[in-house]
């Protein structure tokens, strides 16, 4: 199974433990893949985590044209659903649905003025944007996106006490696939989590891919490409046009114990990224190495 598909099926999984029902044929649009969809996005690498690496998290969004209605970008929905409209009239927007896109940005920005349009209480189905629709670069406000790490979907309802217990349950299978999840302080987009017995830093970066590889490889081979003692670099993927570097870093280890190090890191990153010289010997073994180590997310 590709890491792609990998990723497909873990997040299918956990819209089926949020109570989605079988997939159904949806209206597909003949496009073009964009590889960086988000490119152009206030915070694409809050995107991209959002979209691929985090469970639970929200974030406000707001439009350019100053709608006053209260819009909150979510991980996942009731449903697998793209958007909903709560009782209050307030609007939530998903990150991410069962059915892969080959355009997130645009058809996540569908979604959200179609919610504009949709009553309270409406959960919408998943549907392709048209190949002239805006992107969110388009439509968003060039704030950066403010990300709450939630410890479940409770932020789904605003009153689960009173809610059916069809709803309780679905929402309980759902709070069951959530890890723990941090967004580290300091750096764009770093996200410390623990996912099963071993903890992880997972960081997309903005860089040129080329660029970024040979700053690992020169960090590689200089012995620094490390968060600190007890930690170790185990490989990289790439999500949506950015490369995702993650770590291997001990469970028994405070998240707060990497902001220091995630600093430290981009710093050196950046230093390396800024030398002209050619890679060394050493250096060209240690990109080969890098790239050899494609990493799935479990």
């Amino acid at each position: 199974m590709s890491k792609k598909s990998e990723r497909r099926q873990k997040n299918a999984e956990r819209h089926a433990a949020a109570g989605a029902p079988k997939r159904e044929r949806v209206k597909r649009v003949d496009r073009p893949i964009v590889a960086r969809s988000f490119e152009g996005t206030p915070s694409e690498c809050d995107w991209v985590a959002l979209r691929e690496l985090v469970p639970a998290a929200t974030a406000p969004l707001r439009l350019k044209d100053g709608t006053d209605r209260e819009i909150t970008l979510a991980t996942v929905l009731p449903m697998a659903v793209p958007a909903m409209v709560r009782e209050d009239d307030s609007i939530f927007v998903a990150a991410q649905t069962t059915i892969p896109s080959s355009d997130p940005s645009r058809d996540i920005a569908h979604a959200l003025l179609r919610a504009l349009d949709a009553q309270p209480g409406d959960l919408l189905p998943i549907e392709f944007a048209p190949l002239d629709g805006p992107t969110l670069a388009d439509i968003l406000t060039d704030d950066p996106l403010e990300v709450t790490v939630h410890d479940d979907f409770s932020f789904w309802l605003v009153d689960a006490d009173r809610q059916p217990p069809e709803v309780r349950a679905s929402m309980e299978r759902a709070n069951d696939t959530v890890f723990p999840t941090v967004r580290l302080q300091g750096v764009e987009a770093a996200y410390w989590c623990a996912p099963g017995p071993k903890a992880h830093v997972r960081w997309p970066m903005p860089y040129d891919e080329d660029k970024l590889l040979d700053a690992l490889a020169r960090l590689s081979a200089a012995g620094e490409l490390n968060l600190g003692e007890g930690t170790r670099f185990a490989g990289q993927f790439r999500g949506h046009g950015v490369l995702v570097p993650v770590w291997d870093v001990s469970i028994d280890a405070h998240p707060d114990e990497f902001e220091k190090p995630t600093a430290d890191m981009q710093a050196k990153l950046e230093k390396a990224m800024a030398s002209d010289e050619p890679l060394n010997e050493a250096e060209r073994r240690a990109r080969a190495g890098v790239i050899g180590r494609q990493v799935s997310l479990r």
